[in-house]
């Protein structure tokens, strides 16, 4: 895929990255041919462009015994679409939030810990958001394919 501003030794690192975050600058340079001073450059300037946001441990929940993981479809009022992404957004079972088309507005995943946290979230949280008009919630059985991010 050709991204615009960025050369073919940044993809190649950053393909290298999204394999592999916790690659050392040497192997990079090895790999792509450039010294580790040379990629530690070009690294720090991808994070300053905005173009890397972080590095992360992804934790698989359904690998940590008792974890449940499900998303919600959401339809709210359109004067109450903001407040209930805010509403959404300060709960830790809460692990991401989509504004997206169609007549679900909002795309929602959470994980919890046990069936009972996720029960909490959908009696204290999800039945209690104002201005909803339909909330949909399911339970996902096993990952298939999850990429992270942009595809290079």
């Amino acid at each position: 895929m050709f991204l615009d501003g960025l050369d073919e030794l940044d993809q190649k690192i950053l393909q290298l990255l999204i394999h592999n975050a916790r690659i050392s600058y040497s192997e990079i340079g090895k790999q792509i041919g450039l010294s580790r001073v040379a990629v530690k450059m070009r690294v720090n300037a991808l994070e300053e462009k905005g173009i890397i946001e972080e590095y992360t441990t992804i934790i698989n929940p359904q690998k940590i015994s008792g974890a449940v993981s499900c998303y919600f479809d959401i339809e709210t009022l359109p004067d109450q679409l903001m407040n209930v992404a805010q509403i959404l957004k300060q709960n830790e079972t809460i692990t991401q939030i989509y504004r997206v088309t169609g007549k679900s507005r909002l795309h929602v995943h959470a994980v919890a810990a046990s069936a009972q946290e996720m029960e909490t979230l959908i009696t204290q949280t999800m039945d209690t958001l104002p201005g909803v008009k339909e909330c949909t919630c399911n339970m996902i059985f096993s990952r298939i394919k999850d990429i992270k991010g942009l595809r290079l």
